[in-house]
Order: structure tokens, then sequence, then C-alpha cells
């Protein structure tokens, strides 16, 4: 099969690799199409520290099942397969026992522990899949399976209250979709972002403001998510905020953070959280949602023979919404 491989840190390159063999209790899913996110690039670039090598990045891959092993429980026929960033967790550990599994030490992550889905095929654990629901093309099922998982639960650790003000900092492939979750639940969207393209497409969707990464929101804000991974906009972020508000953080990765004035930054109750993978029940709740609400996301197609142009486009602000990988038929 074709594959795209992340060899050393600062390069990827296409190579023909064996069609992957499923294990007891995993399918093989024949790609149709697999999102380009932005923790690619931190695989690609060195930012996380290689777990394989070489590797198939990719994590938002949408496919069929062409095998199964003998302890896969196989979906129906017909039924489109999502393949996630979650691969596998323990099952054993306090974290999953208390169903938090996105913090199993144990854990597994596709495109990084094993091979994804930049390739004509990938394997995944069939307690870890996902059915993804209709009426959605492959192109726009792939990044609901990490951008939108990822950035319902940032919306969730926001505590955002009901009709409550809500800044978005960055507005890439993740924060696009969230900030749809989160005007259809009535709350007041307040983007900022470097991109002016980024900008536009946040008032098409129905936000209430767009402006530069580092100006002040039209009013205090009652939660705020930062989907770009720089820490110098913690404090801009933080600062925004009303009393008792909450900051959350949604990247795997982030530049260092500059010191922080206790009065300025954190007083009144302001809070400032982490966002850690997630669930495989932030995953069915953020897809149930999804069947329930059309998502638009916003999708650049590229042909799977340009991957390494893609990851170039999204290093560089170049993609207006989600970049997405798409299969010869």
């Amino acid at each position: 099969m074709r594959a795209w491989v992340v060899p050393t840190p600062g390069r990827i390159e296409q190579v023909e690799l064996p069609v992957p063999r499923p294990a007891e209790d995993e399918l093989l899913v024949r790609v149709r199409a697999c999102g380009v996110c932005r923790t690619d690039l931190h695989v690609r670039d060195g930012d996380l520290p290689p777990h394989r090598s070489p590797v198939v990045p990719g994590h938002e891959a949408v496919g069929e099942v062409v095998a199964a092993g003998p302890r896969a429980r196989v979906p129906g026929p017909g039924v489109r397969l999502g393949v996630p960033w979650l691969r596998r967790t323990c099952g054993r550990c306090r974290y999953c026992l208390r169903g938090q599994e996105n913090l199993c030490p144990f854990s597994e992550y596709t495109g990084w522990d094993a091979d994804g889905g930049y390739a004509e095929y990938v394997t995944v654990p069939a307690a870890h899949a996902y059915e993804l629901p209709s009426g959605y093309r492959d192109e726009e099922l792939a990044p609901l399976l990490c951008a939108g998982i990822i950035g319902y639960r940032a919306l969730r650790r926001a505590e955002l209250p009901p009709g409550g003000r809500l800044g978005i900092y960055g507005f890439g492939g993740s924060a696009h979709l969230t900030a749809q979750v989160a005007i259809a639940q009535g709350a007041v969207v307040h983007v900022l972002t470097r991109s002016s393209a980024a900008r536009a497409l946040a008032l098409d969707l129905g936000a209430a403001s767009a402006n530069d990464a580092y100006d002040r929101p039209p009013e205090p804000l009652d939660a705020a998510i930062l989907f770009a991974p720089v820490g110098e906009l913690v404090p801009v972020a933080l600062e925004s905020l009303d009393a008792g508000g909450t900051l959350s953080i949604a990247g795997i990765y982030l530049t260092d953070i500059p010191s922080l004035g206790y009065e300025r930054h954190l007083f009144r109750e302001r809070t400032v959280r982490s966002v850690t993978a997630n669930t495989r029940e932030d995953g069915r709740e953020f897809l149930a949602a999804a069947a329930e609400h059309r998502i638009g996301a916003t999708v650049t197609p590229y042909p799977f023979d340009r991957a390494d142009a893609a990851l170039d486009d999204l290093a560089a602000d170049r993609v207006n919404g989600v970049a997405v990988l798409t299969m010869p038929r």
C-alpha cells in the first residue's frame, strides 16, 4: 500500500508498505479520507517526541472495514467507521476505572504510537473505533474525529454557563467546529485570531465578533478556549476573563507561558485548565450531537499524494478551516 511516513523529525515522505494485518481485537479499514491535524504537524516536526519511528501519521481517518481479527466486533455492512486519536487504554488503572481514560498512563495514540491514516489501509482496535453519522461526506466526517471531539471536550472543560460569553483564541480546524457547537447551544462567541481569512469565516459562522488574537474582546468573557499553540496568549486570554471565568487550553503542545501576575491574571477566581486527549464517551456524545445538528466543516481537500503540501500549508496558516486528504476511488 501507499503511505506517508515520518522517518525522522522534520521530514515526511511517501513510501510503499505492506498492508497491515489486524490483531485479534482489531479491524482493518480501507481509508477513504483522513484529516490533517496540527498534532500531525507536531509529530512531523518533532515537537512531540517520537514514540514510533518511522511512523505513519494521521488520526482522523474515515473508511470501511475490509478485514477483522477473530475477537473484533464487526459493524454492519455499509457502515463508515472513524479511526480516532485515542487508540488504546488499559482499562485497569485508577483513571480508567473512574471514567478518566484520557489520563491512562498506558494509553496509545493513532499516528504516534501506531501507524495512522496517511495510508491506504489502517488498523484500529474495534472498541476504540466510532460508527459515523449519515448525511456527511467522507471529507466532512474526518475532522470531526479529532478536531471536533477535542474541541467538544475543551468546551466542556471551559464550563461555559448557559448563554455565556465565550472567547476562542485561534480559529483553525478544531476551533471552527467548536464555535458552531457553542453557538448552537446559545453562547455568544468572540473569535480572536491573527488570520484575516479565519476572522471572516468566524463571522460567516455566526460569531458575534472577530478580532486579532492580541486584541481585547468587546466584552468580558465567561470562558475562553485557547486553540493556538502559543503560550504568550495565556495571559492575554486570562486578562479578558470576567470574575469566575475559566480558560481551557485545548492543544497537546504549547510554547512556554510567560510569567503571570496573580492580581492581573488569576485573582477573582479565574481558572486555567488543560485538556488531555478525550474519552470515548466524549466522542460518542459529540458524534451524537453531529447527527442531530449538522456541523459544517469548512474543508480544504488535498489529494493523497500532496500530504506534504497539506502539512506545509497548515504550518504557514494557509488552510482556512481544515485540510483533508482524499483517496482516489
